[in-house]
């Protein structure tokens, strides 16, 4: 029988079973794979692999297993809607968190939480680097974005308004990297924000790609309101004339009130053409299918990742566009690589096809004989699409069935080498 822990330390919320018994371990001094050892059984009667234990933990810490169910993600029983969380760990907030000694707190978040409102703290999605959580004392709209993304989460529910929130930031990705046309237009609020996250010459110590979707984070969720409503969906689902009403809405909410929707370099477009009329997509793993669930394991950054972080930082600071950041970023995967998206060779044809509308262009690009530089054309879908499930949905939308595990997420990343062919641009 395992013995008890003289240091009664409580879990914190959602913090997962590696960081818990590491914390326990700290605390008393004892190596890791001991604790372990004692709080654990075998998966199996021959292997070697090993799962948390309700009961052990109980007797080990003293305190109840109905308690330790609720706060600990591993433990909970029943368990929770694994869909509706991230599929890796993240530490918390450390205001939150301060009260849980022993090291840092590893916590599962849902997808919809990325601020910490009550210490207005940007906790966004987890990076490679373990960097400090920034304030948004001066960023007061970033905090104002997670509470109307909660009233999203309220009326649309769980998978609407992770589809919603994903595409939003995919769209922001997509258009911080091109110039802006009006004074008012929302990717001068982004180089601001990102000039208040990650000030100008420190960019090789504060740059973090969860940052800048910190920037983007309030047009991400006001466009969400668009693409998660049904009734919008619809519009840009029907006629030319439901699209033109999305169309000045969503350039309305993003700071360009003459926006038409164009064949290339346009997501919004793409999206109007492949997406708004299927349902919400789901994410492509979660942490229950992953092999660290119910185990000691806590994932670590591979130098390669750390690498390629500094490059990140380093061109970051060259052009202080974040658009290309976000989008390469893992978070984004479930929208870039969507069920039904076009498989490529390499993980630049996955992101370059999430900006690209091919069908229905309302122009051609260029007159005959004309040799000025070519201009891209419209978009505009003559008619309205039929889809059984926008004939059919309903509010709050419920996780879609997924008949196969999702495929490959759309080619790898780029070489170095390969940058300089696909990019035109210098090795990073």
């Amino acid at each position: 029988m395992p013995s008890r822990l003289p240091i009664a330390v409580a879990p914190a919320h959602h913090e997962t079973a590696a960081s818990y018994v590491t914390r326990l371990a700290n605390l008393h001094g004892i190596p890791f794979p001991e604790l372990w050892q004692q709080v654990s059984r075998p998966r199996t009667e021959n292997g070697s692999a090993r799962f948390i234990a309700t009961d052990r933990l109980a007797a080990v810490t003293g305190i109840p297993g109905t308690r330790l169910a609720r706060a600990v993600i591993d433990l909970r029983r029943p368990e929770p809607d694994w869909q509706a969380f991230r599929h890796e760990p993240q530490h918390g907030c450390p205001r939150c968190t301060a009260r849980h000694p022993g090291g840092m707190v590893r916590q599962l978040f849902p997808h919809h939480r990325y601020v910490c409102t009550r210490h207005r703290i940007w906790i966004g999605p987890p990076d490679v680097i373990d960097q400090p959580y920034p304030s948004l004392e001066e960023l007061p709209e970033i905090v104002a974005a997670q509470r109307a993304h909660l009233r999203l989460l309220h009326r649309l529910g769980p998978a609407a308004t992770y589809d919603a929130v994903l595409t939003g930031f995919l769209i922001c990705g997509h258009r911080w990297d091109q110039d802006a046309h009006h004074h008012d237009d929302a990717r001068l609020d982004w180089g601001e924000r990102a000039a208040e996250l990650i000030p100008h010459g420190t960019e090789e110590t504060t740059f973090s790609t969860s940052r800048l979707f910190a920037a983007t984070y309030p047009e991400a969720v006001k466009t969400a309101a668009l693409i998660g409503s049904l009734h919008w969906r619809r519009l840009a689902a029907g006629d030319p004339d439901g699209q033109h009403r999305f169309a000045v809405e969503i350039g309305r909410r993003l700071g360009q009130p003459d926006y038409q929707p164009k064949v290339a370099k346009d997501p919004v477009a793409h999206w109007i053409d492949d997406d708004c009329w299927r349902p919400p997509s789901l994410p492509r793993t979660t942490y229950r299918t992953q092999r660290g669930f119910g185990a000691h394991t806590i994932p670590k950054a591979h130098q390669h990742s750390i690498d390629r972080h500094q490059r990140s930082a380093r061109w970051f600071a060259r052009n202080r566009k974040g658009g290309r950041g976000i989008l390469y970023h893992r978070h984004m995967c479930p929208v870039l690589a969507r069920d039904w998206a076009r498989q490529m060779d390499l993980f630049i044809g996955t992101v370059a096809a999430s900006a690209e509308a091919t069908t229905f262009p309302e122009t051609p690009a260029t007159a005959p004989g004309d040799t000025t530089e070519p201009v891209i054309a419209n978009y505009k879908r003559p008619t309205a699409v039929s889809s059984d499930y926008l004939d059919t949905a309903t509010n709050p939308t419920p996780w879609p069935a997924r008949d196969s595990t999702p495929g490959s997420r759309g080619g790898r990343p780029l070489l170095g080498h390969e940058r300089k062919i696909f990019l035109g641009a210098p090795r990073r």
